[in-house]
Parts: C-alpha cells; structure tokens; sequence
C-alpha cells in the first residue's frame, strides 16, 4: 500500500521528538511509507528533523504574543501567508493523512488539510490542550492522548488513549559504570539528576546554586545540566567552591546514560520529560514553568501528583525550596520507591507503535 503522511508542528523538543518518533515507527511499520514534514521557518525543526533523516518544509507562521506589541499585526499576515503555503504543500504532496503534534506550523497544515478533504490526526501531548488543537479537534478524524479524562476537551468518540512517544534509545542498557565515568561521578553515591531543559530553567538553577552549600560533606551527588544560557555563570560560581559532588554541564546528549545514574530526577514538567520519566520509573521532584500556555505543565505535573507519581515544587518556591526537597527524597527510600512504581504504572511504551497504526488505518480508509 502506498501512503503519505505529512507531519506538522515543533517549535520545541517536546515536540519535535514525538514527531519523529510516530514518523520512525510509521517507517517500521510501512517501509515505503513517504513522509514529510512542515514546520516553522528558523524553528528548531528545521534542523533537528533533515537531522533524523526526513524532509521538511518551512512556513513562515509564528505564535501570537498575549501582550500588546507590534508583533502581533505581522502574526495575521504570517498565518494567512502560512495557511496558503501549507494549501500548495498538500496539493503537491498529496497526502492521505495529515498528523499535528502542536507548535506553530500544526494549526495551517491541519486546517488546510481538513478543509481538502485530508484525514487529520492530533497527538495531544499534554493534560491541559491549547487552544489551536481544541479548534482542530472539530474536525479532526482522531486525536491521540496521553492523559485520561480528555473528554473534557475533545469529542469522545475520537480519543485513543495512546500516550506521549518518547525517544527509543532511552530504553538502552547502559552500563552504570560507563555512565559514571562519561559525568566524572562516583559509582558508590546516590545521585540527583538536574534537567531544565536545552536552555536551562532559572528558577531551577537558583534552587541549586543557592542553597549549594547544603551539598559540601555530604555522600551524595548532583548532576546538573544548567542550559548553556546558565552554565558560564554557574560554573564560575563553582569554581571557588571545590565542591566534588557537583558536576554541571551546559547540556547533556546522553540522556540514557543520565537517566541510567540518576536515583532522584528535578525537571520542568513538559509532556516529553514525564513520559520519558515514566518509561524509566524515575523518582522525581517536577517545577512546572509558568511561562506556558494556559499554565499546561502545573496541570501536567498535578495529574501526577495525584496520583502520588511526583513530587511539586512550584516556580516560586524552587529557589528556597528546592535542594532540601531533593536531598529528602534522596534519603527516603519508601518514597522514592513508591513514586517510581507510581509513575510507571503510567507508561505507554508503545506509544509511537499505537500511533502510527491509527495514522496508517485512517490512510486505508480513504483508499
């Protein structure tokens, strides 16, 4: 059977690798299947994916700004240009399906697509969706899920319940002695993992950095990916400091490595990293950003939460709050297991699978 899908949106990681994930597991599973991607211009797709192997194109859409600025008279003209750019690339492509895993570019390829007859599919990253995707979800043919009780937003008879797709390598065996000398740490200590994103997260690394002495004798151990925004700083504070158990780096690229050293993760609470951090069953301390759209990571973080799968710091008590929080979980045992066995309870690993399977059977349907 031939197929083609075009997949849409990006803008961040927690996108992006959801993206490529469905289009890796569609290539499993339909070797000749033709994919292509359209994302936003200068976005981090347009490197990230031609990286991973696939095509894709840029539009030149970009998101509206909630406060008052000049920005948002250029948003119109960018969104019309894109929703007539995004027309041309499905007329040329002709695709049998079209799937939107959010960011900018998803909105125009989803509504274009729909309004051409084109079989469309959400992936829904998050417990709280934004609004782009609660208008597409009008006409979209089906919307994959990672949270239960999304009926609240979408028409019910449309959701799977599939779950978040997460990067394959990250189920790697690693040898916990390699991944300890790749950071420089020591086998024999506990460790917190520190992750605030690519960029960092500010408010994290003030809940290190400002309470660091806290850390000086003890048989414990951070590492800390600071954000290469952060890093310099960071690591000029840590130099005087000579403190053994700290190993701060700008970025990590081998996260399964990471994971696979960690005894207690600290994370902003995207929809990526939870489901990443369900997969591997990680103890862990979340610190939703409140600079998200309708404020979807506390709502990501408290679907956890109450299920005891995670622990919540907020934004504005991590700079106080936060090391102390992590050096007690370290320390409790019970805890960490009970929130480990919790959290994974809560994985899809077949995420990527179960997708692809819908896209492929609204393709056969239009056959």
């Amino acid at each position: 059977m031939s197929v083609k899908v075009i997949i849409s949106g990006g803008g961040t990681g927690g996108h992006i690798f959801p993206a490529i994930s469905i289009a890796d597991a569609l290539k499993k599973t339909l070797p000749e299947c033709e994919i292509l991607f359209v994302g936003a211009s200068g976005r981090m797709e347009m490197e990230r994916v031609p990286a991973a192997g696939y095509k894709i194109e840029g539009l030149p859409v970009a998101g509206f700004q909630r406060r008052i600025t000049w920005k948002n008279i250029t948003f119109f003209f960018k969104l019309a240009s894109s929703m007539m750019k995004a027309r041309r690339i499905l007329r040329r492509f002709k695709p049998d399906v079209a799937v939107g895993v959010g960011g900018y570019a998803s909105g125009p390829v989803l509504r274009a697509a729909a309004s051409m007859g084109v079989a469309t599919l959400i992936q829904e990253q998050n417990s709280f969706p934004g609004v782009t995707n609660r208008i597409l979800s009008r006409k979209a043919d089906s919307i994959c899920v990672a949270y239960p009780g999304m009926e609240r937003f979408f028409p019910a008879e449309k959701i799977s319940f599939t779950g978040n797709p997460v990067r394959r390598d990250l189920t790697n065996n690693v040898d916990l002695k390699e991944a300890n000398k790749e950071f420089g740490l020591n086998s024999e200590w506990p460790t917190i993992l520190v992750i605030g994103g690519s960029l960092g997260a500010g408010s994290i690394n003030k809940g290190i950095s400002g309470n660091i002495e806290e850390l000086r004798g003890k048989d414990v151990q951070v590492l800390w990916q600071t954000g290469k925004f952060y890093f310099d700083d960071i690591n000029e504070m840590l130099k005087p400091l000579k403190l053994d158990n700290v190993r701060a780096m700008p970025f990590i690229s081998r996260m399964d490595m990471a994971y696979s050293v960690a005894d207690v993760v600290v994370s902003r609470a995207g929809a990526g990293t939870i489901s990443e951090l369900a997969l591997l069953g990680k103890a862990s301390i979340l610190v939703p950003s409140p600079n998200v759209s309708e404020d979807h990571q506390t709502k990501n973080a408290m679907a956890l939460v109450d299920k005891s799968a995670a622990i919540l710091v907020s934004d504005a008590d991590a700079p106080h709050k936060l090391l102390a929080e992590a050096l007690n979980l370290l320390s409790d045992g019970d805890t960490r297991e009970s929130l480990s066995r919790n959290i994974r309870s809560l994985a899809k690993p077949n995420a990527d699978m179960d997708i692809a399977a819908r896209v492929l059977k609204l393709a056969e349907r239009d056959k």
